[in-house]
């Protein structure tokens, strides 16, 4: 070990109670960075398999252009094909089949228009949350035939209630009227309210038939086990469709695709946590600062007796910053420790979000939060910090340079 080395780390504690106290909090700040990382990290997880699970799954298989323009004639005619394509796709979970039309839904006081969803009751309950939103009534079962799902302010606006029935008229495929009868099984809330008013789901097979779309469907919707494999799985899924149906236009989305609105959503709570670290990195930053603007202080005349034996600025400043860089690493690695240790606590145990559960829970999103510990989360804050403490420390330093070694020993 040098000795400049040996001597920044003696001067670290000739005022231990002014080091022990920039030292915990720096440990600190990076505790709550790598924490507080974790659990926004987490909680957009739980936030986005929530969301598709309820509306678009991970990833969708298309037609060209369904997404912008939703065309009834813009169909998947091979799904059974595309299925086989996702059962042989590894990051594939589970999938299922859907068709959609907009149409005009009556019941025997209101009318609305709203999104008719043809959904395979057994599939569907593998990929989505909907089975278990139902608040009134039961699910739709294998062989049910004109049967429908209705959302909570949809039914309220119909003023239907279960077993009341629906008129709906639309057009199929094939330009002619679609119109059916269907009877209310169950009434869901998701807690999307745009989701609750503005559709319904009936079996895939009645749908077909209604709609004339002689077994095609709109869209084929894959789940993965977690969202890191996405990616992964639209990768695959893309290059063997090309490989099995060439000469179809079809595309695979992901969710970031299907639910623009929702990471922007993320973007912006994200930017809001980012001016909350920034203004914790700044109060750290000042109290490095302070530190160190003292510690030139109270050893000015130190300073002055050193330059004075033939000590060069030079050697000084590094002296300063060698202590800063030592007390900085020592505070900035207890508090990645302790931040990890209190992260993989609630990572196994949960946060019980207390009154906001009910409402997490209409969502389809449990009552607790699981913050997600990642080598981002735990390097990314203590790395900032680091950096913003070392430049604050660097204005201290400069100010040895400016010393006079006589006016210095001089002083008291």
């Amino acid at each position: 070990m040098s000795t400049d080395l040996k001597m920044a780390i003696r001067n670290l504690w000739r005022n231990p109670r002014r080091t022990l106290l920039t030292l915990s909090a720096i440990a600190f700040a990076c505790l709550l960075l790598v924490f507080m990382l974790s659990f926004q990290l987490g909680s957009y997880g739980t936030m986005i398999n929530a969301a598709v699970r309820i509306e678009t799954g991970h990833l969708q298989v298309q037609a060209q252009e369904y997404q912008e323009k939703r065309g009834i004639r813009q169909t998947v005619d091979h799904p059974e094909i595309i299925g086989e394509v996702l059962e042989n796709v590894e990051a594939i979970q589970a999938y299922t089949f859907r068709a959609q039309a907009f149409s005009f839904v009556s019941s025997e006081e209101r009318s609305y228009g709203a999104l008719v969803v043809g959904i395979d009751p057994v599939r569907e309950a593998q990929v989505s949350t909907l089975p278990h939103l139902i608040r009134k009534g039961s699910y739709l079962e294998k062989g049910d035939m004109d049967q429908a799902l209705v959302g909570k302010l949809l039914a309220q606006n119909l003023k239907v209630d279960i077993g009341d029935e629906l008129v709906v008229l639309g057009q199929g495929m094939d330009g002619s009227v679609a119109a059916t009868v269907l009877r209310v099984k169950g009434i869901y809330s998701s807690g999307q309210d745009e989701f609750d008013r503005s559709a319904i789901q009936m079996p895939l097979s009645y749908f077909q038939e209604v709609y004339f779309l002689r077994g095609a469907v709109h869209q084929v919707i894959g789940v993965c086990p977690r969202l890191g494999r996405v990616s992964e799985a639209k990768a695959a899924v893309q290059k063997r469709l090309h490989q099995r149906l060439p000469e179809q236009n079809l595309v695979v989305l992901d969710w970031n695709e299907l639910m623009p609105g929702l990471m922007q959503a993320i973007k912006l709570d994200l930017t809001g946590g980012l001016i909350f670290w920034g203004i914790l990195i700044i109060v750290v930053a000042f109290s490095i600062l302070n530190t160190f603007l003292m510690a030139v202080l109270e050893r000015t005349r130190e300073f002055g007796v050193l330059m004075a034996i033939g000590a060069g600025p030079g050697r000084l400043m590094r002296l300063l910053l060698a202590e800063s860089v030592f007390m900085t690493l020592i505070g900035v690695i207890s508090g990645i420790l302790l931040g990890c240790l209190v992260t993989l606590f609630f990572q196994s145990r949960g946060i019980d979000m207390g009154g906001a559960s009910e409402l997490l829970q209409q969502f389809g999103i449990s009552g607790r939060m699981y913050p997600r510990l990642s080598w981002i989360s735990a390097l990314l804050g203590p790395a900032l910090v680091f950096i913003i403490t070392l430049l604050a420390a660097i204005y201290p330093a400069m100010k040895i340079r400016r010393l006079n070694p006589v006016e210095a020993m001089n002083q008291a």
